[in-house]
């Protein structure tokens, strides 16, 4: 087994190639990453998901159909996505077909499906999605939060859009998103299995060479709010739905970031013996589950959270949240959830690199995230020889996180 993080010349251009071999099973998969591609870098709302979906739908020689069947009788596996902050192309196929696969790949990015009937096709289908949504109270409490969070901000409009922006969008608007976002300047390619070094650096000069360079447009630091603002959404529901944020001031390569881990599990993301859930359901019995977490990436920072009680416990449950916040940062926590903490962190670690393509996800995030190979084990260690002191120093010097905003959907008086 190799594993590692080298840069390939292509035209010119370095392509970051993180890799590792493995010969377990006669299996192979590459990832191409795009950074500063994703719902982010939207001229109108939906655009990159939209894109996404329209590069599933295989090239304009073969139809969708045609492709797909190509796709299916050798069973490769080919599909596009968009996040927040990358576009990202995932293809995979059992080692003697996987030359077939990076041919079609090849084909598809040469001729993508720009036909108006597969744009009517993606557009029904995304609307139709959407529609679907207006009756998704967890979606509308969550989209709620983020445009109550980063109102005014290209984080806060919807990944997948809404109606109008999608209708909005035409086949032009797709071919130059596509053409003008996913260059090889600004790829990562991840790629591993049963496949050699010098194989897999070849494919990477094959597939990248296609590729145009792009214009990357580099996106500014996004601040959650800390107005403490509460939206109400009025639906006809039997719950409510409560979701809620606050800033987080750490960044994303900050060195104290495994502190952030530590208080974050406590807090709210162990489940079970998390503050948030133990007062609300296990105390109270206000919901079935509350949960709370810090989302940390390249282009914002900030603390979230949900639960779901009934229509009568709506104003008590949302002043719990605020109160176990404002304790939590105030007083900290105790020896004994600093001790369970470090014991399932450090017990459950390598349950999170058994797979292939977990420790091929771990070397992309460590690479993604400007980290040296072999971070997240030196972050065990730090979360290991971490003392109840350094922690709630850390947790005590963040009070922002107590400027909580709420998006909530309630009950539609009659």
């Amino acid at each position: 087994m190799s594993q590692g993080v080298e840069e390939i010349e292509v035209n010119g251009t370095k392509v970051p190639m993180v890799f590792e071999e493995s010969k377990y099973l006669p299996i192979v998969s590459m990832q191409i990453v795009f950074k500063d591609s994703g719902a982010l870098y939207d001229t109108k709302a939906g655009l990159a998901d939209l894109s996404a979906n329209l590069l599933s739908e295989g090239t304009k020689k073969d139809g969708s159909v045609g492709f797909a069947s190509k796709l299916e009788n050798s069973a490769i596996s080919l599909s596009s996505g968009a996040g927040i902050e990358t576009f990202s192309i995932d293809l995979s196929a059992i080692k003697s077909e996987f030359a077939k696969g990076v041919s079609l790949l090849k084909e598809l990015l040469q001729d993508p499906n720009y036909t108006p009937e597969t744009m009517e096709h993606i557009k029904t289908r995304k609307i139709g999605s959407l529609t679907q949504k207006k009756s998704d109270f967890d979606y509308i409490a969550s989209l709620g939060l983020k445009e109550t969070l980063f109102a005014g901000t290209d984080m806060g409009r919807p990944r997948a859009g809404n109606i109008e922006s999608i209708n909005s969008i035409t086949l032009a608007n797709i071919q130059e998103y596509l053409q003008t976002h996913l260059g090889r300047n600004n790829a990562i390619v991840i790629i591993g299995g049963d496949i050699s070094k010098e194989e897999s650096i070849t494919i990477v000069k094959d597939v990248m060479s296609l590729l145009p360079t792009v214009t990357v447009k580099q996106s500014k630091f996004i601040k959650a709010t800390d107005k403490k603002i509460t939206k109400i959404s009025k639906e006809q529901t039997e719950q409510a739905y409560i979701y809620f944020g606050a800033p987080f001031d750490l960044g994303y390569n900050d060195p104290k970031r495994y502190i952030s881990k530590v208080a974050g599990y406590i807090l709210g993301g162990s489940g079970f013996g998390s503050r948030l859930m133990e007062e609300i359901r296990v105390k109270r019995g206000l919901a079935y589950s509350a949960y709370g977490h810090f989302v940390q990436n390249r282009t914002t920072s900030y603390l979230t959270g949900y639960l779901q009680t009934k229509l009568e416990n709506e104003e008590e449950a949302k002043g719990l949240v605020k109160s176990i916040i404002e304790k939590f940062v105030k007083e900290g926590v105790t020896q004994k959830e600093l001790d369970a903490t470090k014991e399932f962190l450090l017990g459950s670690e390598p349950l999170r690199s058994e797979t292939l393509s977990q420790r091929l996800n771990n070397s992309y995030g460590e690479y993604y995230y400007d980290r040296p190979l072999g971070y997240n084990k030196e972050q065990l260690k730090k979360i290991e020889a971490l003392t109840l002191d350094e922690l709630n120093s850390f947790i005590k010097s963040h009070t922002e996180i107590t400027n909580i905003s709420y998006s909530i959907v309630t009950k539609e008086q009659k």
